[in-house]
């Protein structure tokens, strides 16, 4: 049996959460410019795992939101 197509990808949680973050603008129930803890506040109980992600990755909880969006690849680290 041969593949056509595109190979399925498993996709990095942080690109699921920035396309969730995504669509919470464009539905503008948040700001691009809002800071990232805003989130916080639709995430609830899964808000400690996702806090620690971003500032995994070097965010503070103050930067906008913007800046989430504007990451093309997640990768980690392996320090």
């Amino acid at each position: 049996m041969t593949k056509t197509g595109a190979t399925s990808m498993v996709l990095h949680p942080m690109v699921k959460l920035q396309r969730q973050v995504r669509s919470l603008v464009d539905s503008k129930l948040i700001k691009s410019s809002d800071s990232l803890w805003k989130i916080a506040l639709l995430y609830g109980d899964d808000w400690p795992h996702w806090k620690q992600e971003l500032q995994d990755f070097g965010f503070a909880m103050q930067d906008p939101v913007s800046e989430l969006l504007l990451v093309d690849t997640w990768e980690e680290s392996d320090d």
